[in-house]
């Protein structure tokens, strides 16, 4: 049983929870926070209270916004006939960062993984193929990780697109500047820039 004062020792399970976090990181996190001013934690504990309250879905690129549409998808100056099509939002941070990139997003939600129950109808799929229908893109981008799963559910979206319908799209894959089993969200500036640069068509 832990010695430490109940409340202390509860901060310390929550963080535990947190990808990346062991018991003694969530500890010198959790007494860190017990030397901060008393404003500086009630500010703290707000801002993770709000955190979900002023997100929503945008509803062209279904990537997280507090507008709709993002950002992303109201700015006039991007080349809307390029859609990136990746699997969360954190990956549209991560390829964002490539300057040479100007054009929109598509998040999926996630990737087909039949072993957590994860199919085609699960993510934004069919919104992404009605977006391609209506807004007449050229090009999409399929930047899904290079993983099994990334690349099952890359492979069932260019399936789709072959249909006649879609002979306006052109399918390009991200090269594989990215190593096996790696995330977008992890891989520096330059390693996607290559990625980006070395894209074929799928």
């Amino acid at each position: 049983m832990s010695s430490l004062p109940k409340s202390i020792q509860n901060l310390i399970n929550e963080f535990s929870k947190l990808p990346g976090i062991g018991p003694k990181t969530a500890s010198r996190l959790t007494f860190y926070l017990l030397k901060q001013p008393g404003v500086d934690l009630e500010v703290f504990a707000q801002t993770i209270s709000n955190l979900q309250k002023n997100l929503i879905f945008c509803s062209t690129c279904h990537n997280m916004s507090e507008s709709d549409p993002c950002k992303i998808c109201g700015d006039v100056k991007r080349n809307h006939n390029l859609i990136c099509v990746v699997e969360d939002p954190l990956d549209v941070v991560a390829m964002d960062q490539i300057a040479s990139f100007d054009g929109v997003y598509h998040v999926l939600g996630g990737v087909i993984s039949p072993l957590d129950g994860t199919g085609p109808d699960n993510l934004k799929i069919k919104e992404l193929l009605t977006r391609l229908q209506v807004a007449g893109s050229k090009e999409i981008v399929l930047a899904t990780n290079p993983s099994l799963e990334g690349e099952a559910t890359a492979m069932y979206i260019a399936k789709q697109l072959k249909n006649p319908k879609f002979t306006h799209v052109k399918v390009t894959r991200i090269a594989r500047g990215l190593p096996t089993g790696a995330d977008l969200e992890y891989a520096d500036e330059y390693t996607l820039t290559k990625a980006l640069e070395g894209r074929r068509e799928y």
